[in-house]
């Protein structure tokens, strides 16, 4: 792959003023590794856990071991672990469709969700959504770009007739930033503070190790995440994971099998070895991804462009944005991308209709496993000011190749 020296000494350049962010991404690294291996240690992990079960899934020992790592390294009762899970968001509606019952009111208090999520609740007329079965929706807007209106939700919780507050930690394609540890942790307090009885549950996809706590260790009753994010590692083919409370991981689990079986069915196919080897690759991964954005970040403000996060801000998840205020540059910079990604590399994207989203949107990904965004990936939604959302990257160096050829591109 040729790289103009141009954009090698652009790069060259960045790379050596990020070193101190670099280290604490490393620190992070080595403490979700060991907590992995623990996990993996600790609950006698061996071969025999990799076996298959088809049909019913009856017995399987391996699904089982799986779901008592996952709680382990979540510190929670339960969890739901599972291949039959299409996506993140069908984990997302599962829960709540599992979680809420008619007459029951949901409340956002991270402002809007994610566009998938619009005719999952309603907010886009659905005939298979929450409010065709009379589940009310609410939300509660953040304050500025990134703060809880604290005031607001515990006014609001004080009524007592919410069933579960819902909080997305990452930013999705809204202009907000994503929601940082400390401020989750300070809202689930004052949730607390009027309100013991309503479920908190947290959208927790892209967010996974990127720190050395979950917000299940914060407080949080219910977490949702997908296994082509973080913690598949960029190994597990799809699936899905819903850990906490064990009462909720019940409901959760009635609804994608059945009443009566829950949790006991569900044939792993395979599958048993990928999502465990996703799992012990996943703290190394989301280490590559975070260097990645964060080498991106300072490339592009050098440019003079602007980024969210910044260099050396803290990060809540995977996902970096730039700001391109041009519509061109930001489909070249996508189609760098896809020119530096390691599948389908001659490919040109362009901006397409996609279900679940208003505008066209643009999609790079030269991805082994289709939709997986802890690959290195860009997308954007072509409405101003023109932000291409980036995350991924499998390694540090093959982040840091695709980024150059999307340099490349924009110069």
């Amino acid at each position: 792959m040729y790289v103009k020296n141009e954009v090698i000494e652009l790069i060259n350049k960045a790379e050596n003023e990020i070193k101190q962010e670099i280290e604490k991404v490393d620190k992070i690294c080595e403490q979700n590794t060991l907590k992995v291996l623990q996990a993996f240690q600790e609950n006698n992990l061996s071969e025999v856990h990799f076996n298959q079960t088809t049909g019913y899934g009856y017995d399987d020992i391996g699904r089982e071991t799986i779901e008592k790592i996952y709680s382990q390294i979540f510190g929670v009762e339960d969890s739901l672990v599972r291949g039959q899970f299409v996506s993140g968001s069908h984990a997302l509606n599962v829960t709540l469709f599992g979680l809420l019952r008619p007459g029951d009111t949901l409340l956002s208090i991270s402002g809007l969700p994610y566009d998938t999520l619009h005719e999952i609740i309603g907010i886009k007329e659905n005939p298979s959504s929450l409010k065709s079965f009379g589940i009310k929706y609410e939300q509660i807007d953040l304050i500025g770009d990134s703060d809880f209106n604290y005031e607001k939700i515990a006014e609001r919780l004080s009524k007592n007739n919410v069933k579960v507050v819902e909080i997305q930690r990452s930013r999705g394609y809204s202009l907000r930033k994503s929601i940082t540890l400390d401020k989750i942790e300070k809202v689930i307090k004052k949730i607390r503070s009027v309100n013991n009885d309503v479920i908190i549950m947290v959208d927790n996809c892209y967010g996974e190790f990127t720190n050395v706590v979950e917000p299940t260790n914060l407080g949080a009753d219910i977490l949702v995440g997908s296994l082509i994010k973080n913690l598949g590692g960029g190994i597990s083919p799809n699936g899905a994971y819903v850990v906490g409370k064990k009462n909720l991981i019940e409901l959760v689990g009635e609804r994608l099998t059945l009443p009566g079986e829950g949790k006991e069915v569900g044939p792993t196919l395979g599958m048993n070895k990928l999502i465990l080897q996703g799992l012990f690759f996943a703290p190394s991964v989301v280490a590559s991804s975070l260097k990645t954005a964060i080498l991106t970040s300072k490339v592009m403000e050098n440019l003079g462009y602007k980024t969210a996060p910044k260099w050396n801000e803290n990060r809540a998840d995977i996902v970096q944005t730039i700001e391109f205020n041009d519509k061109e540059k930001m489909i070249k910079y996508c189609q760098g991308i896809q020119a530096g990604s390691p599948i389908d590399s001659s490919t040109t994207p362009i901006p397409w209709d996609m279900p679940g989203y208003d505008d066209q949107v643009i999609m790079a990904a030269g991805a082994f496993t289709q939709g997986s965004s802890i690959e290195l990936s860009c997308d954007a939604p072509l409405r101003k000011p023109y932000i291409a959302f980036q995350q991924g990257g499998l390694t540090y160096e093959y982040g840091k190749l695709g980024l150059m050829k999307a340099v490349e591109k924009i110069l």
